[in-house]
């Protein structure tokens, strides 16, 4: 089943439901008065403006698409317009190349390498600051990340640390290395709706608010 054309004035972001931190991306939607939608079948993508890839494990991810069908759904939606977010290992299945692997959904230009920083045990917490998307230093979530080495002429770098990229753009793709989800900031989901032309309805801050609850999956790791 082939999805229907792209309205991208519907004003709805879907997010990927085969694995990783779909309910905090909705929960970060919904806070910003945003409709989200789970999406697991062809049909889920019908007027899309946008598209969350979640982390999780990307070769798991892309089984899945397409033990589900729903990978050629999900290029011919791009392909009419809709935009795609995909954060840690939703960048592994977006990037054009892979280290030591075959590329999956090749969307962007950049090389990335799986598991760069080592283990679920050496994940950790940062911050930067990043003008394009906020004016406020927005908290940074490091989960088994990969790195981005290289990224080609057709991309925009939003973020470098140190000798690698960490968030880059392309005219219809976003990658984050890292979990915007799993922080109290809707910096990046406002973003990506602004790159999506969805609105925002509720002016909520995008800075770190104490009584938000981290999801339990980051327990199992730890943040330094």
């Amino acid at each position: 089943m082939v999805a229907k054309k792209n309205d991208n004035s519907s004003g709805i972001i879907g997010i990927l439901d085969l694995q990783g931190g779909v309910h905090e991306h909705l929960d970060h939607l919904h806070r910003l008065g945003i409709a989200g939608r789970k999406v697991k079948q062809a049909a889920d993508f019908d007027n899309l403006a946008g598209l969350i890839i979640p982390g999780g494990e990307s070769s798991c991810i892309f089984r899945l698409l397409n033990i589900f069908e729903i990978k050629n759904p999900l290029l011919a939606a791009c392909r009419q317009g809709m935009k795609i977010w995909g954060t840690c290992a939703g960048a592994i299945l977006l990037a054009k190349k892979v280290v030591g692997e075959n590329a999956c959904l090749g969307l962007i230009d950049i090389e990335v390498e799986r598991n760069s920083f080592g283990s679920q045990l050496d994940s950790f917490k940062s911050e930067a600051r990043i003008p394009e998307v906020d004016a406020d230093s927005i908290p940074l979530t490091f989960i088994r990340a990969p790195k981005i080495l290289n990224a080609g002429s057709t991309v925009k770098v939003l973020l470098k640390i140190g000798d690698y990229i960490a968030a880059a753009e392309n005219d219809n793709i976003l990658v984050t290395i890292f979990h915007p989800e799993l922080t109290a900031s809707t910096a990046f989901h406002r973003y990506f709706a602004a790159k999506c032309k969805v609105s925002c309805r509720i002016n909520t801050e995008s800075r770190a608010d104490e009584g938000w609850n981290y999801c339990s999956w980051t327990r199992h790791a730890r943040i330094a």
